[in-house]
């Protein structure tokens, strides 16, 4: 039998922590997003640390997951992609704060 999405809640909150926000790499790229309107790969990559090659790979599980969306475009003859938050990444990183929240006020000092 298995335990429902309350139970393991009602056990541990971070049982349902979400896993494609809780990477570091993409717990990083979700919480610079969430404070901007948008931001370009270059600026994304400056402030990550993150390689060209690694900042794709977790772009691409993030679109996927239809946390953010990417409009690529030109800049007078160069190639640039915008980065932002869907309104449902929005909300899966508002939650994933919540819980998390809630675990580090849970710990004793």
């Amino acid at each position: 039998m298995t335990d429902t999405a309350e139970e393991r809640v009602a056990l541990h909150p971070l049982a349902d922590i979400d896993p494609v926000i809780h990477a570091p790499a993409r717990l990083m790229i979700m919480t610079y997003l969430y404070v901007v309107d948008s931001a370009d790969y270059v600026f994304l990559s400056h402030v990550t640390g993150l390689t060209w090659g690694n900042l794709a790979t977790h772009m691409s599980k993030l679109e996927e997951a239809g946390y953010i969306e990417i409009e690529k475009r030109f800049v007078g003859k160069k190639p640039s992609s915008l980065v932002r938050l869907t309104e449902r990444g929005r909300q899966a990183f508002r939650d994933y704060k919540k819980i998390m929240q809630q675990v580090l006020e849970e710990l004793p000092d």
